[in-house]
């Protein structure tokens, strides 16, 4: 049963972590999902320069029903719509793309556009995206800038994606982020070509215990 817009945005919230997937391979993809999962992170980010990205998507959707998968870099209406059509329940973009937002509008699907500047949030914001992925977030001061897009925008909810580590984690947090976008601290492809899955799966656990911890000390 697929989730309501509101069900996957709680869930989002809830489980705190985006984990990004590049992955040089399909097979490679899969095995990542998997030692994620494993750690107990249950959402995931297909992101489209993934070679074969869709079909990844595709089988993820089928074979984990209990993972919630989105799509990453989509960057036009047409990669939104078979994304959606393939299962994805929610759409990411390293940039704003308005038809993107607006496809995803009319399907109810959560769309996470990417934007940096204080202007592009709030673009974003108006234009309908649910949250806002705040990208490249390192490039600008990491934690303490998205503190300072907090402070005028709190209503604006907001993903900082890039430079999010553990050693990062609690920050972002502490600084106001909705949940946290993780690339290749968590996603780490060397570590599977290595054969080292039970490494990524002791850093998805890692990375939850921060954000347990947060909420539980938030309220």
């Amino acid at each position: 049963m697929a989730l309501t817009k509101t069900e996957v945005l709680q869930q989002l919230r809830k489980i705190g972590l985006v984990p990004v997937l590049r992955a040089e391979s399909e097979e490679q993809g899969l095995a990542l999902a998997e030692a994620i999962a494993a750690g107990g992170v249950t959402v995931l980010e297909v992101t489209m320069t993934v070679p074969g990205a869709v079909r990844l998507m595709a089988r993820l959707t089928k074979e984990r029903p209990d993972l919630l998968i989105g799509a990453g870099t989509v960057l036009d209406p047409e990669t939104a719509r078979i994304c959606m059509l393939e299962g994805a329940q929610f759409v990411v973009s390293p940039s704003l793309n308005v038809k993107t937002v607006e496809i995803c509008q009319r399907y109810s699907i959560a769309v996470l556009p990417g934007a940096l500047t204080p202007t592009e949030v709030v673009t974003a914001w108006q234009c309908g995206a649910d949250v806002i992925k705040v990208f490249p977030a390192n490039a600008l001061g990491g934690a303490k800038y998205l503190k300072s897009l907090k402070a005028p925008l709190p209503q604006i909810e907001l993903i900082p994606t890039g430079g999010v580590s553990l050693a990062t984690a609690h920050e972002f947090l502490e600084a106001g982020a909705f949940a946290l976008g993780v690339g290749a601290d968590l996603v780490d492809t060397k570590a599977i070509a290595a054969g080292q899955h039970e490494k990524i799966t002791e850093n998805a656990r890692k990375y939850l215990e921060i954000v347990k911890h947060f909420h539980q000390h938030a309220h």
